[in-house]
Formats: structure tokens, sequence, C-alpha cells
């Protein structure tokens, strides 16, 4: 029989196995500093580099936002950098970390996001990932999830996984979001080559609240910052589409590189993270928008689980998560009865 005592040591192996499991998923990643990847996009004197280049800032005060682009463009790759996003008051900004080449194709243009999106004091940050191919941007495959922390008292590492047939989006070590490439997407599956954006904004026109709180200056600057930065892909010239003179020599292998192709395989228990990460923060999904779109769009893979939690406008429907009801539920037994609307 186990003892209270051995009970807490068996909690704790779990708990440091778990852990450890966290820290490690990443230890092979190779990250660069700023100079080695990376040039000014905008606002060239709100951007500050700190350790060596290792450390990088992005302000927006009332003068500007800045940002910062890859130097190279991307025929695949693993996309990441743990980010602090800037903390009180943040209604109207929009802090992204994404990939895109609508520079240099402007109306076919591919990109895969990663958008945080301010709130008004005392609410927490959401943020979103969206995914366009070949232009397709009237046909947004926007989803929507709250965190399980703050963003703005410690630093996260949020990564994008792009290849041939998949994409992946992560938070810290957990997948939130897969799409797999399958033939009705067509040529709306990302497949051009694609350079790293990383950027702060005002966006009061539809952040928060659609548009209803903007950005107060008052608390500026807001300072977003980015460490560990890691790119790992094949540079290609965007245009001819073949390996660039910095290339690896495994870029000449059709094959995906082993160190992208790493994070392209989910295990069992970060399936089940990423479902339970689903199940508990994913508060709005364009699959699920039955009024935006009556037949979902090409690469949706409609989960009966997950859709029971939506209206047709693809938002949560009150209630909750479904992991929350199921706690009410198990609650209501003990008291005999059950008020979904009471638990609010």
């Amino acid at each position: 029989m186990l003892t209270p005592s051995s009970l807490l040591r068996v909690f704790f192996i779990f708990i440091t196995a778990t852990t450890s499991g966290a820290a490690d998923y990443f230890q092979n990643l190779s990250t660069i500093s700023f100079d080695e990847g990376y040039t000014p996009l905008f606002g060239d004197f709100n951007i500050y580099q700190l350790d060596d280049g290792n450390n990088v800032q992005l302000h927006l005060n009332p003068y500007s936002g800045s940002g910062f682009i890859s130097s190279n463009y991307y025929d695949h790759g693993f996309f990441s950098a743990k980010i602090k996003l800037p903390g009180d008051h943040t209604a109207g900004i929009v802090v992204a970390f994404y990939t895109s080449n609508a520079d240099v194709y402007r109306k076919t243009h591919d990109e895969l996001d990663i958008e945080f999106l301010g709130n008004i004091p005392g609410k927490p940050w959401r943020f979103q990932t969206n995914i366009y191919g070949n232009g397709s941007t009237s046909r947004g495959r926007e989803e929507r999830y709250s965190l399980w922390f703050d963003p703005s008292k410690e630093f996260h590492r949020y990564s994008i996984l792009w290849t041939a047939n998949k994409i992946i989006f992560y938070v810290d070590d957990v997948p939130i979001r897969e799409v797999i490439r399958n033939e009705a997407m067509g040529e709306e599956f990302p497949s051009k080559p694609m350079s790293l954006y990383a950027t702060i904004w005002d966006a009061s026109n539809w952040a928060t609240a659609g548009g209803k709180y903007k950005v107060n200056y008052k608390y500026s600057p807001f300072v977003c910052e980015y460490t560990d930065l890691a790119l790992e892909g094949c540079p290609v010239d965007p245009i001819l589409q073949v390996p660039d003179a910095t290339a690896s020599s495994k870029c000449s292998k059709k094959d995906t590189l082993p160190e992208v192709a790493q994070y392209a395989e989910i295990s069992p228990e970060r399936r089940a993270a990423m479902r339970r990460f689903r199940l508990k923060h994913m508060y709005y999904s364009s699959c699920y928008d039955n009024v935006r779109y009556p037949v979902p769009p090409p690469g949706c893979v409609i989960d009966p689980e997950e859709r029971l939690r939506f209206k047709d406008t693809g938002r949560l429907k009150l209630g909750g998560s479904v992991l929350r009801r199921r706690a009410r539920r198990r609650r209501s037994k003990n008291r005999g009865s059950y008020n979904d609307q009471a638990d609010m």
C-alpha cells in the first residue's frame, strides 16, 4: 500500500519526467544571433539588440512600430523564437511572428501566421493562427485561442513547422494546430519560398473588440522581446526556387532536412496534449464557421467533440470548454443536479 510520502515521491518523479521531457524537446535546436540571420524591416530606430544580438527588442511608440525579417527565403523549414510580450494596457496592439512571400508574389502570396492580439487592462492576451496559400486571402483559415499562462511575464517559445505536406504550430513543446496537405487544398497549401517576419504594430481598427479599444500611447513604449531565435531550413532564391549560395549541401536532396523533420512527427503524448489544448483553449475556428463557410474550407478536419463546442458562427457556445463542462458535470452529480448556466 502506498503511504502519503511514497505517493509524494511518485508525484515528484512524474512531474520531473514531464518537465524534463518538455525542456529536452528543443535541446538540439540551433539558435543564431540577429546579425546571423535577420535584418530590420521597418522602424529601425525602434529595434534594439542586446547581448551581442542574442536578444532583440521591438518597440511600438507614437511614431512607429517596428519589425525584422530573415535575410533569406526558405523552401520549407522550422521557424522559432522565445518571445515575451508587452505587459498591461495592450489594447489595439498586434505582435506577429509569421512567414510570408507577399513582397515577391503580391497576388499569389503564401503566409503562415501567429498573431498575438492585445487586450484591455485586466484581460489576457489572445492569439490566432492563420494559413494562406497562393493568394487565398478571401478564404482565411483562422483559429483563435487563449493561453494557459501570462505571455508578458516570461519568455515562451513559439514555433512554425512547414514541410511540403504538413504545417504545425507550437507553443512551447505543445503542438496546438496541425494541417496536413490533401488533394482538395490544391495550390492553397503554401508551397513557395517564404521569409520569417517578426513585428509589433498599431492595429487599433480591428485587434481588440473589433476596433472598439485603441492603443493608448500614454503607456508606450510597448516592448516585445525575442531571444533564442532559430531558422532551420534551406535558403533559396525566391524566384528560381533553387538553393542559394549559403545553403547546406543537405539542401540538394528532396527530403526534408533532419533538423526540420524531427519536429514534424507528433508523439502520442504530444498529440494528447494538443487535443487537451484545443478542447480547453480554442474559442474560434473557421472550420466550424458555417455562416462564413457553408462548406468548410479544404483542409479542415472536423472533430465531432470539437464541433459540439461551437455555434454556427464558429464561436464558442455559452458553457465554455469541453473540459470545464465535464468538470461541472462531475460536480453536479455530487450536488444531485446540473445547471450549465449557473456555473458560468
